[in-house]
């Protein structure tokens, strides 16, 4: 990968004589009380571009048309923890001083990102997100397709406001390759066959390859070599994946109220994930009929009828291990990275990836 295809040296002579972003040092040394001072202990390094990229991104979402003010306010309300474009900027910190081309590419990624999440909301016939009404469940369908469609040409008029075009291509390549997996795993729900390689290259993705763009382009607005571009970007990958796979575990085994949404929703869609596919492997024949014939029925009761079953089997102490070995990828991805605040914010962020408990 030729990193100058963003960053030039005459690029990084001019950046370097900038006076760039500020890059605020704010460490929470307490115990995680809750969500909000575990995020400010994640996010301290980058508090203040992370804060431009809020204020950038609302800006984006508005319209002179009045009648739009409340479904694009509502969009910015969906994104939850921000965890892209804080890893773009950690990223970013990592390599260098960080530049306005940050904040720019941390509210496309946040765009693209929420557009999925708009998206797949109507897939999913959700009714909440995080806590708050989705969309479609607060207007309709069309509305929430059209709005997902917004936000995506925004982010790439966005982009294209950018001095090189290497971030249009990266950023539209990786969309259509969380695109691609996402129609992947809808054109294969009810797929009782689907095997571990299958669903681990979907989330790669479906979840990871966002977060590995993110972290690539990070490096590159501030003109990290080519090993440490590709490093972070094998991190970003490697945390999407383990981010997915507890997200799939705590579909099953979280709590309603912490979680922010509906326990079941994957067995409910057919939605082979981790847990069913290990249990669906390593069942007894006997069993394994059972499951299916649960699988196969009515959507109401599936959950509870399944997870006692699980619970006898490996599926969630196996489902666990993967994640783990993700997340340790992605911590030796970060052995590139000379000691830094913003390092030590990367391995925390792979940790909470597995770790959440809200």
């Amino acid at each position: 990968m030729d990193s100058t295809t963003v960053c030039s040296p005459a690029d990084k002579r001019a950046r370097d004589s900038q006076s760039h972003v500020g890059v605020k040092s704010s460490r929470n040394e307490g115990p995680r009380a809750s969500a909000a001072a575990l995020l400010h202990q994640l996010y301290g390094p980058i508090a203040g571009p992370l804060q431009e990229i809020e204020s950038l991104f609302c800006r984006e979402l508005q319209s002179s048309h009045g009648s739009l003010a409340s479904v694009l306010s509502h969009g910015t309300q969906l994104g939850g923890k921000r965890l892209r474009p804080a890893m773009l900027l950690l990223s970013g910190a990592a390599v260098g001083p960080l530049t306005q081309d940050h904040v720019v590419l941390g509210t496309v990624i946040e765009m693209v990102h929420t557009a999925t999440l708009v998206h797949d909301d109507v897939l999913d016939e959700a009714e909440t997100r995080r806590h708050v009404p989705t969309v479609n469940h607060r207007w309709n369908d069309h509305t929430s397709i059209l709005l997902g469609d917004y936000l995506f040409a925004q982010s790439f008029r966005l982009a294209a406001t950018l001095p090189s075009t290497e971030a249009c291509r990266m950023i539209g390549e990786a969309a259509r390759r969380v695109c691609e997996g996402e129609l992947r795993q809808v054109l294969l729900r009810d797929a009782l066959d689907l095997d571990e390689e299958t669903y681990l290259s979907m989330l790669g993705g479906k979840t990871g390859e966002l977060c590995r763009v993110a972290c690539q382009l990070g490096a590159k607005a501030s003109c990290g070599n080519d090993d440490v571009i590709e490093a972070l970007g094998n991190y970003g990958a490697a945390v999407g994946i383990a981010f997915q796979i507890a997200d799939d575990f705590l579909d099953l085994w979280g709590n309603d109220d912490t979680v922010g949404k509906t326990l079941g929703t994957d067995i409910g869609q057919g939605k082979m994930t981790l847990p069913m596919i290990r249990f669906l492997q390593t069942a007894s024949p006997h069993v394994r009929r059972e499951v299916i014939g649960i699988l196969q029925g009515p959507v109401d009761g599936r959950l509870r009828k399944v997870l006692p079953l699980l619970n006898q089997s490996d599926a969630k102490a196996y489902t666990l291990a993967v994640a783990e070995r993700f997340q340790q990828q992605a911590f030796a991805a970060l052995d590139r990275l000379v000691p830094s605040e913003a390092r030590d914010s990367l391995t925390a962020i792979g940790r909470f990836a597995i770790d959440r408990r809200f």
